[in-house]
């Protein structure tokens, strides 16, 4: 029967907890198939109100600006592990561990040599930020409303992973020119020590292609990475909680909010530099060594070499992603932006699975 077939495909569906909720209200909705009803409900109290409606322009603007702040701060924040992560991925020979990579660091260049390539890492994590958290609120919705609310309920999670890689594919392109200037200052030393001296050098010497030369292999590292950033960020939420916040969300204060925000970032983040981390070292090998190609440079590396330095990346990656999410989730408070509560499965839906009259 109909509500039977509707049971098993929910019981199948290896994406059938996921986090992002559509909720059916009163007020008519246009869209490319029709008229519906939709409500993205907020996690701001009713006294506090939200400053703008979701999926408006304010919205997506500071969506956006939170991307900024979220992965320009903490990508710049550290630098100094990144520089010896990226060194103990092409050199493995000079510097043995994190702790040697830094003694070697600071024995050649001086504390201030750890600092090496902020400039770069900046402007290029910011950029980054603002397409990857801009843009995945805007193919959040607009897949949204391909699937319809009660798809929508179903397959959450696939929607986010959907949301999260293209949103990626465009924040990589913004972030390969700046990513290839930082990796050519700190794996070469002697080559250049600012951005402004190292971005004519490279130009001068392979071209435009300097600076895009590793864009496939960055959408090889951050698309799925980016895809587990916000899916396991997700229902790691939703599973503390379901099992470990003694309260509903709608209870908590937004500084506990926050907190749960902060460790499912964390968690979320280790998973992250796993997924990620071979072809990490791909873009850090390729963007030292000039007429290299990724395929060279996977079989240089071997299948031992690619996890080098997987250690400090989960060290590195984990803070980060925590700190960019506790940023983001900050400022959306801040700014009262529409926060949406865990999961509510559509009246209709549950009609239709027998479980209401």
């Amino acid at each position: 029967m109909y509500p039977t077939s509707l049971t098993q495909l929910a019981r199948a569906n290896p994406f059938s907890a996921p986090l992002f909720s559509l909720q059916k209200v009163e007020e008519p909705q246009q869209s490319l198939h029709g008229q519906r009803t939709r409500r993205l409900a907020a996690a701001a109290t009713a006294e506090e109100g939200v400053s703008c409606e979701f999926g408006s322009s304010k919205y997506y603007a500071l969506c956006g600006f939170g991307g900024i702040l979220s992965c320009g701060l903490t990508h710049t924040a550290v630098v100094p592990l990144d520089l010896v992560k990226c060194r103990l991925q092409v050199n493995p020979d000079k510097y043995k561990s994190i702790g040697n990579g830094f003694s070697v660091t600071v024995r050649e260049d001086g504390v201030r040599g750890l600092a090496k390539g902020w400039a770069p890492t900046f402007i290029g994590y910011s950029m980054q930020g603002l397409c990857k958290f801009g843009f995945y609120e805007v193919f959040k919705i607009f897949y949204s409303d391909m699937l319809g609310e009660e798809n929508t309920y179903l397959w959450r999670t696939s929607l986010y992973l959907a949301a999260s890689a293209s949103a990626e594919f465009f924040a990589d392109i913004a972030l390969a020119p700046m990513e290839a200037v930082k990796v050519r200052i700190q794996t070469q030393p002697g080559y250049a020590n600012t951005l402004r001296e190292c971005v004519p050098k490279m130009f001068a010497e392979e071209g435009l292609w300097a600076f895009y030369k590793g864009v496939v292999p960055l959408w090889m590292r951050q698309i799925p990475y980016t895809m587990m950033k916000f899916s396991c960020f997700e229902r790691t939420v939703e599973l503390l909680y379901k099992f470990v916040v003694p309260k509903p969300r709608s209870e908590c204060s937004k500084s506990e909010q926050l907190v749960v925000t902060f460790v499912a970032g964390y968690i979320a983040g280790v998973f992250c530099a796993i997924v990620s981390h071979p072809a990490d070292s791909v873009v850090s090998v390729l963007n030292k060594e000039r007429g290299s190609t990724a395929v060279g440079v996977l079989k240089k590396l071997g299948p031992k070499g690619v996890w080098k330095g997987l250690v400090a990346r989960i060290i590195m990656i984990g803070t980060l992603t925590a700190l960019q999410w506790f940023i983001y989730d900050s400022v959306k408070v801040y700014f009262r932006l529409p926060r949406p509560p865990p999961p509510e499965m559509p009246e209709s839906l549950k009609k239709k699975l027998g479980l209401v009259e």
